[in-house]
């Protein structure tokens, strides 16, 4: 059969199937060489022009019946079609056979063509226009057209678009227009490939799911038999034992069956046959009734919650907790697996039901918010779930109508500002830092009662000054750090230097009084001349005064070259000039007006600071404690160790962690016992500006700095309280022993300058009246002198601070103290060994020093080297007596409500420093009875004081009374010693450890217990990794990490985790690189850390600490460079923007380890506004010879 060219709508195309082609092509089938081709032309060409007519008619007839037989029965339609068979069969036999038998004169192929082709009618030409179907004037007419105008979207995109084809469904087996004699549809592949049964389901399919809830192996519940007695009924699971009685009788039964005499069949064959069927149903039912118990509880678990809500719609808790059980409910429904409870819902994203259940707790966020407006938690609640839903200009917008109805709220201001300073589209340094402004200068408002609508709401104070160190912070991190030690330096002269004319005022109508003394070009705090805003006024009102004498300044040295090695990489260079930078030029520039200069002389127009960008910032604090703690956090700004309860952390401490000092203080083999004498917080300080493991430049803040600092210090001795003036003398005079400690680990060229400054500064401030009969003085410079190596000048400087101490001994905690660090510098030196008394009967310098504390005596203990045995039971006792009388008189002052008046605070801080007592007591025990006695001695005052800590706890919690800051500092306290307690029991276990056979078991029980407590301690971390990691079983402490990060939200766990498994690889890397494969390991390899490690880092980056800690994002991006996956790095990198914008040394990493992206990354620095000190321009100049 030929082949059929057919038009795109045959229906409607003439019928083009009636052309006949060549005769001896279409019958070379019936070629035969008797018989003349000749004669069978004359026969088709007599009948041709008789049939066509008939054909043509007969063909139109046949396709109308199809098409009025469409809507018919299968029956019908199986029926016509075979008689349609039948009938084309007879035709075609019938044209076969006639032009077989006819006869006439020859006609030549090619006149039978011509003929062909003139009778044919004749294609209506297509139209090029559209028409309606009712102006075409005959029925015949190409009800078509052909549109010449292209169709743009054919260029576009490169096919069509799935919702632009026509759907239908196919009625019939016959198709329209085609010819039903020579042209046919066949559907049968079609159909056996749509009959075509799928393969085996997974075990993850919906059938396999829905079978496993519906048949569960085990009863959820357990069943009780009905007529039996409830109350007497077994309530435990069945193992099966009764089905297999149940199997045993039905099989006892069937021996004895006339069906099966020999007792070969199973008790399906037997019951088939007697005729019997399986109890199917009963069964089935009974399975499902156990399977549905389980949804039946959390159905009515869920209107246990809709019925409370109803009865009580205040309860915000229940609210939460119901939002919350979302989570659980759509886990059992859609059966979604979480390795752990308590994680972020974030983790399922990639769950088809996630939206759903988001879209549920809004609507139950929106009515508990409709039931409780001035509820912040449920508002919180609220936007948290609407950040997967919303877009970020809707949820910006959400955002800033919540701050506006609760103006007054810190905690929501706090919230607001993250949201800012992460939301990087819309980030820049001026946005946030002005939003930071508002939120300061709209608290003062409140605080003042300016804003009449919303009143102060207890703590305000606290919450400002928190959201103030911030900010400053924030503006360190950006490398601000001008704006942010201006802000700080004017919030000094605003607090501690006020007239008193402006004092009654509010805090903007004081700002207004304040902005001329500081675009005066007056000397400000810090610096040399100044005199105070206050005197400044004063003067003024008078006339004013004449400007001092120049102080006569040393010959300014000659600036060292910035650019040492031109032929470095360019990035190498940009990121040494840029860290020498922000080290030398972290103070604002001022002009000299004795030199003659002005604004105008400044190079860098970023270095000068004007007061629109410390005016909205300034708030007013009337409290002393905050006061002092100003000046705490200013110097923690400025890199100082500060007392971590008189100046607590920020609410939000993942938001500074930068420094990898937080996770490798502990590492100290020389020191055990005293290396948490000066903890690090994670926090670099200002002018410390580099990657991440990059070094200081300088041990301090360089020497303008360290003149700033000696001036600020003797400009605020006078206007400070006792109290105040001897925190900030101790903070500084551990300062300068900090940075001792940093020239010998790593600058020790200048160590030896660096010790001679420290003491001489050291010396300076003990000559103070005020700090000579300091004791914590004296032991911070007895201290630096042991770091150095003047152990005989130590030892005279703490026999001297014991003769300061009188005649108290066990009842002054600073002696104690005292005495406890100077025990512990001399076990650590070497000088005695566990067990007391050495083998001729001298005992230990550290045993003399301590019984001698408890005698009582004044004499000093260098001069008895020779201890009794009766004067160490003596002391023993006198330990023991002093312990227990110390610890009821905590009892008593904690629980009596009258211990928080004034004047007492004083004696309860007496009261609650035990850890210089109980300290001296257990290593007393230790050097004279063993580990044992010691570890009781810890464990008898840790439990005494966490049942303390609990029961203030609590009652802050259930009473909210106006002595609230007074109790929080009192719960901090106490929260620091039992802190240090744990951190000293570890030490002392691990340091036996070292010297003697010892059980692990007792320190790592002791340490999970207390990390369990004290989850945020880096010190207890770096023990617990360093003993862990000893050992290859990596089990115990991975189960423990899990247990702990489950529950908590801090970041500090979460990073040790990480760090004890990069620890842990690294052993393994290197017992795989061993060369002599023939040499035993000493540890055994282990394989998939990394993907652990980077598993580790997922999960920590999508909590909501994590989610915004700098040390977290640059640790993960440089782990990965380290496993060679640049191009994930990059991604990552990209992916931290998304977070932590702010952070400049994001940055710089980024340019050391993606050198040829500078440029891109110094735009995207200069877009966000950070700051940037050496811009490419410049540095290509500074590259020119």
């Amino acid at each position: 059969m030929p082949y059929n060219n057919m038009a795109l709508f045959p229906a409607f195309a003439q019928v083009s199937n009636d052309k006949v082609d060549d005769s001896s092509n279409e019958l070379n089938w019936l070629n035969n060489k008797s018989f003349q081709t000749s004669d069978a032309l004359s026969l088709h060409s007599r009948f041709l022009d008789n049939k066509s007519d008939s054909l043509d008619r007969k063909d139109l007839s046949e396709i109308q019946e199809d098409e009025d037989s469409l809507p018919s029965r299968k029956k019908k339609k199986k029926h016509e079609k075979h008689g349609k068979k039948k009938k084309k069969h007879k035709e075609k036999n019938k044209k076969y056979t006639d032009s077989s038998g006819s006869d006439s004169e020859p006609i030549f192929p090619s006149d039978l063509k011509r003929k062909q082709e003139a009778d044919r009618p004749k294609v209506t030409p297509l139209a090029t226009c559209f028409s309606w179907l009712d102006d075409v004037q005959s029925p015949t007419a190409q009800p078509f057209c052909v549109d010449p105008k292209a169709d743009p979207a054919n260029w576009t995109y490169k096919s069509l678009y799935r919702g632009q084809v026509a759907r239908y469904k196919r009625k019939g087996r016959s198709s329209l227009g085609l010819d039903p004699r020579r042209q046919e549809v066949s559907w049968e592949e079609s159909s056996k490939k749509k009959d075509k049964k799928k393969g085996a389901d997974r075990y993850f399919s919906a059938g396999c799911r829905q079978l496993l809830r519906s048949e569960l192996p085990l009863p959820v519940l357990p069943k009780v038999l009905e007529g039996s007695d409830v109350a007497n009924a077994s309530f435990f699971l069945s193992l099966g034992g009764t089905e297999g009685e149940k199997k045993g009788e039905t099989g006892g039964e069937a021996q004895t069956s006339s069906v099966n005499p020999l007792g070969v069949y199973d008790s399906t064959t037997t019951l088939w046959l007697q005729g019997k069927g399986k109890q199917e149903e009963v069964d089935h039912c009974d399975n499902n009734v156990e399977a549905g118990q389980e949804s039946v509880l959390m159905v009515g678990r869920t209107e246990e919650f809709n019925r409370q809500l109803r009865e009580q719609p205040t309860d915000t808790q229940l609210w939460l907790n119901f939002i919350r059980y979302q989570d659980e409910l759509s886990a059992t429904v859609f059966e979604i697996e979480e390795e752990q409870r308590g994680t972020d819902t974030s983790e399922r994203r990639n769950k088809a039901s996630y939206k759903a259940v988001l879209e549920k707790k809004l609507s139950i966020a929106d009515r508990a918010v409709a039931t409780n407006p001035s509820c912040i938690e449920l508002q919180l609640e609220r936007l948290k779930i609407c950040q997967e839903l919303w877009e970020p200009s809707v949820l910006a917008k959400e955002w800033k109508k919540l701050v506006f109805l609760h103006p007054n709220s810190g905690p929501l201001w706090r919230e607001y500002l993250l949201f800012t300073q992460s939301y990087f589209s819309n980030f820049s340094v001026s946005k946030v830092n002005s939003a930071y402004g508002k939120c300061l200068s709209t608290l003062s408002a409140v605080r003042d009662g300016s804003m009449v609508s919303h009143p102060a709401l207890p703590g305000i104070e606290e919450d400002m000054l928190d959201i103030f160190t911030q900010q400053c912070h924030f503006l360190r991190q950006c490398g601000h750090s001008e704006k942010a030690f201006s802000i700080f330096q004017a919030m000094i002269e605003f607090t501690f230097y006020k007239p008193d004319s402006v004092r009654g005022l509010t805090t903007k109508q004081q700002a207004e009084f304040f902005e001329p003394f500081w675009d005066s070009g007056e000397a400000r705090v810090g610096e040399w001349g100044a005199k105070g805003w206050k005197a400044w006024m004063v003067q003024q009102e008078r006339g004013g005064w004449l400007q001092p004498c120049p102080e006569e300044e040393e010959e300014e040295e000659d600036e060292e070259e910035e650019v040492k090695d031109r032929k470095q990489p360019r990035w190498t260079v940009w990121l040494d000039v840029e860290t020498s930078r922000e080290a030398a030029h972290w103070l604002p520039w001022r002009p000299d007006k004795t030199k003659g200069q002005s604004e105008e002389d400044c190079d860098d127009p970023e270095r000068q600071v004007l007061f629109d960008d410390i005016g909205p910032s300034l708030i007013c604090l009337s409290s002393s404690e905050l006061q002092l703690r100003l000046l705490l956090n200013f110097l923690s700004f400025l890199g100082f160790p500060v007392d971590s309860v008189l100046s607590p952390g920020p609410c939000q401490p993942g938001l500074v962690l930068e420094d990898l000092s937080l996770l490798t203080q502990g590492h100290d083999p020389q020191h055990p016992l005293t290396f948490h004498s000066l903890p690090s917080h994670g926090v670099n300080s200002v002018g410390h500006m580099t990657t991440l493991q990059g070094t200081r430049k300088c041990a301090g803040v360089g020497k303008q700095g360290e003149k700033f600092i000696t001036n600020m210090f003797s400009m605020l001795q006078p206007v400070l309280p006792v109290q105040h003036r001897a925190a900030l003398s101790l903070s500084r005079m551990q300062y300068e022993k900090l940075k001792v400690l940093r020239c010998m680990h790593s600058n020790k060229k200048r160590l030896r300058s660096q010790s001679k400054s420290s003491k001489r500064i050291a010396k300076s401030l003990l000559k103070e009246p005020d700090n000579r009969s300091s004791l914590a003085m004296w032991r911070e410079f007895a201290h630096l002198e042991w770091i150095l190596g003047n152990l005989e000048e130590a030892r005279k400087v703490f026999s001297t601070a014991t003769a300061l101490g009188g005649t108290k001994r066990l009842c002054s905690p600073m002696l104690c103290e005292l005495c406890l660090l100077w025990a512990q510098l001399e076990v650590e030196d070497g000088a005695s060994r566990p067990g007391g008394a050495l083998s001729d009967g001298a005992p230990s310098p550290a045993v003399c020093l301590l019984t001698v504390l408890a005698e009582g005596n004044s004499s000093s203990p260098l001069s008895s080297q020779s201890v009794s045995p009766v004067a160490i039971l003596k002391a023993r006792k006198s330990y023991e007596q002093t312990l227990t009388a110390s610890l009821s008189a905590l009892d008593e002052d904690l629980c009596n409500p009258q211990a928080n008046r004034k004047g007492q605070d004083g004696v309860r801080d007496e009261k609650l420093c035990l850890k210089g007592l109980v300290g001296c007591y257990a290593l007393f025990q230790y050097l004279t009875m063993g580990i044992q006695a010691a570890s009781t001695v810890y464990i008898q005052a840790r439990e005494h004081m966490d049942g303390l800590h609990r029961t203030l706890t609590s009652d802050n919690v259930s009473h909210n009374d106006a002595h609230h800051s007074s109790n929080q500092l009192l719960v901090s306290r106490l929260a620091s010693e039992c802190e240090t307690l744990a951190v000293q029991q570890a030490s002392l276990l691990k340091y036996h450890m070292s010297i003697d056979v010892f059980p692990l078991g007792t320190l790592r029980d002791t340490l999970t217990s207390v990390l369990s407590r004290w989850p945020n301690s880096a010190c207890l971390w770096n023990i617990y990794v360093q003993v862990e990691n000893s050992y290859h079983s990596a089990g115990r402490a991975r189960r423990f990490f899990h247990a702990v990060t489950r529950g908590n939200s801090s970041v500090v766990p979460r990073l040790f985790a990480i760090v004890a498994e990069q620890q842990r690889k690294q052993l393994v890397d290197a017992a795989q690189r061993s060369c002599d494969k023939s040499a035993a390991l000493s540890v055994l390899p282990e394989n998939g850390l990394s993907n652990r490690i980077r598993g580790l880092f997922e999960s920590a980056i999508v909590t909501k600490m994590g989610a915004h800690c700098p040390l977290l994002w640059r640790m993960y991006i440089h782990y990965l460079v380290s496993e060679g996956k640049m191009d994930k790095a990059k991604g990552l990198f990209y992916k931290a923007l998304q977070n932590i914008p702010w952070v400049k040394g994001l940055y710089m990493d980024a340019v050391q380890l993606f050198p040829d992206n500078l440029q891109e990354f110094i735009d995207l620095m200069t877009e966000k506004e950070l700051r940037l000190r050496l811009p490419l321009e410049e540095l290509d100049i500074l590259l020119e010879d």
